[in-house]
């Protein structure tokens, strides 16, 4: 298979059936920002012998960079989805002013909801197509991933973040027609904190690029105090490597999203796909809140989608002369919310 263009010793792993994908990091430190990205390094590794009829293996590890040292503990269970339990010290050399906790790097070359590249033959090349979030207050976010002209960062403010992770909805080998690179086959990863990580934002950083070797999508949980010099930093979290997200949510998901030239110069159509229990089987049609800032939308309908077994919003965007748009999407019935919210930034090509 193809080989990625990837800093050392970055952990990966799979679930049951599952192929490498996207990578975790110990520790993520200025990434895209002025001045350029520390990469620490994971220099040793120390690994317990397992006991008899374990299922699991413990790893410890030294990070070392020039800001910091840390110590880390991994905890591997492999399984239906292989889990990863992380403990983790920093020793800061100097403060840790743009820190980021739980990195992941994955890739998003082109896709139905976003295809700046045009001339390949695949209908999406992705490692991951989206950032989910389940933040402090219980709401699920879903973020599509996109390839920009230009970088592109992305903070969601949060206290006490429920988890995040760079996921793989599209599962059908029909939405990439890749038979080396199989990336219906790549693994969802999902950060679960332990204990509480305070107020905070997941980042989520987008670079440009034309080629799928090379990992251009990043995203953490970013502390809003970062760990001072010269006093010990402790963390701990739950990865999981897996197909389907770990969290028990009764609502309905986004499963695909589509964008297109609109019916009007300079308008862009939307169509995003929902399924799930609020929306399987349909009983009554929900309604979609769609926003956009700035910007302006029009053309909104919900219909049945029994091809999906879920629902379909349709609308259109006028951005008005501006180049970039946060849009906004959620399904109501009455007063209550019934999808995760849905958000995407649109960029001028």
């Amino acid at each position: 298979r193809r080989q990625r263009a990837r800093t050392p010793r970055r952990p990966r792993h799979t679930a049951r059936g599952q192929l490498y994908g996207l990578s975790a990091r110990g520790l993520a430190i200025n990434t895209a920002r002025a001045g350029g990205e520390e990469f620490p390094l994971f220099r040793a590794f120390w690994v317990e012998k397992p006991a008899q009829g374990s299922r699991s293996i413990v790893i410890h590890a030294l990070l070392d960079s020039v800001s910091t040292t840390g110590a880390y503990r991994f905890v591997v269970e492999p399984g239906e989805a292989t889990t990863v339990e992380v403990e983790a010290t920093l020793y800061p050399r100097r403060a840790l002013t743009h820190v980021g906790l739980g990195p992941l790097t994955s890739m998003y070359l082109h896709g139905p909801g976003h295809h700046r590249i045009d001339d390949d033959f695949r209908p999406a090349v992705h490692d991951s197509d989206g950032l989910a979030i389940f933040n402090g207050n219980s709401e699920c976010i879903w973020r599509p991933l996109t390839n920009p002209r230009t970088l592109q960062i992305s903070a969601f403010l949060d206290k006490n973040v429920k988890g995040f992770g760079l996921c793989q909805r599209a599962r059908s080998f029909h939405s990439y027609e890749d038979l080396e690179a199989r990336y219906e086959k790549r693994p969802s990863l999902w950060i679960e904190p332990k204990g509480t990580w305070g107020s905070g934002y997941v980042e989520l950083i987008e670079i440009p690029t034309t080629v799928e070797i090379h990992d251009n999508i990043a995203a953490y949980w970013k502390p809003a105090t970062g760990p001072a010099a010269g006093a010990p930093y402790s963390f701990a979290y739950r990865m999981y490597w897996t197909e389907t997200l770990p969290i028990g949510w009764a609502g309905a998901s986004t499963a695909a999203t589509r964008v297109g030239r609109g019916k009007r110069d300079g308008t862009t159509k939307f169509v995003v796909d929902f399924t799930g229990p609020a929306v399987t089987p349909v009983r009554q049609l929900p309604v979609a809140v769609v926003t956009s800032n700035p910007g302006t939308v029009s053309d909104i309908a919900v219909h049945e989608n029994p091809e999906a077994n879920g629902v379909r919003v349709s609308f259109e965007l006028d951005p008005g002369g501006t180049d970039l748009c946060e849009l906004r999407l959620a399904l109501k019935l009455g007063d209550q919310q019934i999808s995760e919210t849905w958000l995407y930034r649109w960029t001028r090509s």
